[in-house]
């Protein structure tokens, strides 16, 4: 059970990967194209694929945005549009949005309710023309085309809204977005970590027992290198960009089930004994992740670079740690489990991989027929034991936020399935 809680802090040091992905889409090369079907040598991964969410079909009023974009244009022009994060929003609307960022952000939950308003508007419309059934030939497929380029239109601004509020509540938390992975070229070393440490604001941004899973989570990425933050090891970038993308994909898992435990805490409701490390959950977790790396063998370290684990002692699950959340999450049946490993929307998956490709470039990789990694023209970066923690630290924050903001434009637009 544990192998699926932590399945994505793990699940990038695999070697060998399916060829086939559960979450990205297969149009799409990067980073998350390896998703979440990883398998490692250690068996600690296990699948938790993802539903399909059907295809919508509503259109934005282009002409209604451009107007907006215009008379809100002044004053900013280039701007700082590069503290709003890595990826750029392209669509008008995401211009839009862009500016209000910048400018005025306490302004921005009133455009995102008038955006959805006028997406809740065009699908209205949509509904109400005529069943396309009755024509044929050439006025089908036009109509089908139309109707098509509607869709990528809708869903492109659905997703950068969600983007632009998940960079809000950053702004909000007064804690910044890593631009790009990249080597300064203030720095002789070459390091690509010359990122500010906000531990403690991130810290603050989940609950207590939410941040004992976070350490959990970087215990099983770091091993016992997790308190070395000044030590400088080269590490294969697609490695650490899998890193990334897991890691927001844990905090969507984590948000999702915190919000579940804080409630039937509140309620005086949660399972008797979560508090006990002695108790039969809390022993189930450990025997299961004992089994899952092998009790009677040496502890595994990282099986390209022995940097990673550092010394014999530690490796993968070194300082783990009793939690409360953890054996509560041990109490969910298989069936709960996989619906909260589970990534709702299509648009939320988008997110994630524009996100990370953003962030780490677009890597020269190939997929053999056997489903493993070419990594012959991988890059290697340097980078400190510090700024991979302050990287897995925000990817669990955006994928806490990204939860958060898609439940909020759910309830006023609805396109979440389950």
């Amino acid at each position: 059970m544990e192998s699926i809680v932590s399945s994505s802090s793990s699940s990038v040091f695999s070697t060998n990967f399916p060829s086939k992905s559960s979450l990205s889409t297969q149009r799409r090369p990067g980073f998350i194209s390896v998703s979440t079907n990883f398998r490692s040598p250690n068996g600690l991964i296990k699948h938790c694929p993802l539903i399909s969410v059907p295809k919508q079909s509503q259109r934005s009023s282009r002409r209604r945005y451009s107007v907006v974009v215009r008379a809100s244009s002044s004053g900013s022009g280039s701007s700082s549009s590069s503290s709003l994060g890595p990826l750029a929003l392209e669509s008008p609307v995401g211009k839009f949005l862009s500016e209000i960022l910048i400018s005025h952000p306490h302004l921005l939950p009133a455009a995102v309710d008038k955006q959805l308003e006028q997406l809740q508007t065009d699908r209205d419309a949509q509904k109400q023309i005529a069943d396309p059934s009755a024509s044929s030939g050439t006025d089908l497929v036009l109509y089908k085309r139309i109707a098509e380029v509607k869709a990528n239109d809708r869903r492109k601004v659905l997703e950068e809204i969600l983007y632009a509020l998940v960079v809000q509540k950053f702004m909000d938390a007064n804690v910044s977005l890593i631009p790009n992975v990249a080597p300064s070229s203030t720095d002789p070393s070459g390091r690509v970590d010359n990122w500010p440490v906000q531990e403690e604001r991130h810290q603050q941004l989940h609950s207590s027992e939410a941040f004992e899973m976070i350490e959990n989570h970087l215990a099983l990425i770091l091993g016992n290198r997790l308190g070395e933050s000044n030590s400088v090891a080269q590490i294969s970038k697609v490695r650490v960009g899998q890193v990334y993308a897991a890691s927001v994909m844990y905090g969507y898992f984590l948000k999702r089930v915190d919000q579940r435990f804080q409630l039937e805490k509140n309620m005086k409701l949660l399972p008797p004994g979560l508090d006990r490390e002695d108790s039969v959950l809390g022993k189930a977790v450990a025997d299961d992740f004992k089994q899952s790396i092998g009790s009677d063998e040496e502890p595994k370290t990282h099986p390209e670079a022995p940097s990673w684990s550092g010394n014999p002692g530690g490796g993968f699950g070194h300082g783990m740690k009793a939690s409360r959340l953890r054996n509560y999450v041990m109490s969910f049946d298989p069936e709960s489990l996989q619906k909260y490993a589970t990534i709702r929307s299509k648009e939320a998956v988008s997110i994630i991989e524009k996100h990370t490709e953003a962030l780490f470039g677009r890597p020269d990789i190939v997929i053999t027929p056997q489903g493993t990694i070419d990594s012959s023209k991988d890059e290697l970066i340097t980078i400190s034991f510090g700024g991979l923690k302050r990287l897995v630290l925000e990817a669990v924050t955006f994928g806490s936020f990204l939860w958060d903001v898609e439940s909020y434009v759910d309830s006023r637009y609805h396109f979440v399935m389950n």
